[in-house]
């Protein structure tokens, strides 16, 4: 039935937008791209771009990313837009204005916070991604190498890499499937997963060493502000991972990241191990995300934060 919504929904269009939502990830990078190499092998009649901002370096060898545009450039009114992994669609950022022009929208996501805010919506909360979605959208014998690659780097992001409780029966098929196409899924995991620049290890070591453990050690925080990105010379696209590694410290059920986007307001990850949904923790100031994992922006300081989020997961462990 999903799959015959989209087919019908390209059938009738001649100008299509992909958009995912800002400071993509993999697996919003992976879904993209994948969905947008799909449309350019089997819909060639289809004036197809697609909208994010600029991508990690990592992913700069995925076939198509060289098409991406940053920025609206053209003054255009598209027949479809596809809105693909995000939650709202205030998260798509710059290419929300064209999300809001187009005669028809479609929102494909697997955020537990989505409100189905698209013309048509498909949401699965229980997906491990939204690249295991765009796939089971996708006709199979059509799925290329280079399609799979980009599905397989999205589900593996989402995922931890196989590891976290979202990967279900469903997911691992989906995996073996896209393998099947002949890709290095080895490679493309160290190179856009485990490996880090000399700085990102830098950073990632400070957090490391400045976390503290709160609540009987059941949480663990870092923080970094803002002068001390600029001192170490990263951005917000290499603090990946910091959190989650943070959460496999032994006896923590919940981890938090945050970083100093301006003066006094940082931009919080979190995530959880089997008791807390820390997507309600999230979404009481104005975020969303995961039962596992979700992020939002709050204000204050370094203390204001962790005083305001400390009392949320208080309330999580009082319900047990």
């Amino acid at each position: 039935m999903v799959r015959k919504m989209l087919n019908k929904l390209l059938q009738d269009a001649r100008r299509v937008a992909i958009g995912g939502h800002v400071r993509p990830d993999g697996d919003c990078v992976g879904s993209c791209m994948g969905l947008y190499r799909y449309m350019k092998d089997n819909y060639p009649e289809i004036i197809t771009d697609v909208y994010l901002e600029p991508i990690p370096e990592k992913f700069g060898f995925i076939r198509g990313t060289e098409d991406i545009r940053s920025e609206i450039s053209i003054d255009a009114v598209y027949d479809l837009f596809i809105c693909l992994d995000c939650g709202d669609a205030e998260r798509l950022g710059f290419s929300a204005s064209l999300f809001q022009s187009a005669l028809h929208t479609y929102c494909i996501d697997h955020h537990a916070s989505n409100c189905s805010f698209a013309d048509d919506n498909y949401i699965v909360p229980d997906a491990s991604s939204t690249s295991e979605l765009v796939y089971g959208l996708l006709e199979k014998d059509k799925v290329t190498k280079e399609i799979a690659e980009c599905l397989y780097i999205g589900i593996a992001h989402d995922t931890g890499v196989f590891q976290y409780s979202c990967a279900s029966p469903a997911t691992f098929r989906a995996a073996a499937e896209l393998l099947e196409t002949g890709i290095d899924a080895a490679s493309l995991i160290d190179a856009t997963y485990y490996e880090k620049s000399y700085a990102q290890n830098q950073v990632l070591g400070r957090a490391l060493l400045e976390s503290i453990v709160f609540m009987d050690g059941k949480c663990i925080a870092a923080f970094m502000r803002k002068s001390q990105l600029e001192f170490y010379g990263v951005s917000p696209k290499d603090l990946d991972g910091i959190v989650a590694q943070l959460r496999l410290t032994r006896g923590v059920e919940v981890a938090i990241f945050a970083y100093e986007t301006e003066k006094d307001l940082y931009k919080v990850s979190l995530r959880s191990k089997k008791e807390v949904d820390v997507s309600v923790i999230a979404g009481y100031f104005g975020g969303g995300g995961h039962v596992r994992a979700a992020g939002c922006t709050m204000p204050g300081t370094v203390h204001d934060v962790l005083n305001n989020l400390s009392r949320q997961i208080e309330l999580q462990f009082a319900k047990e």
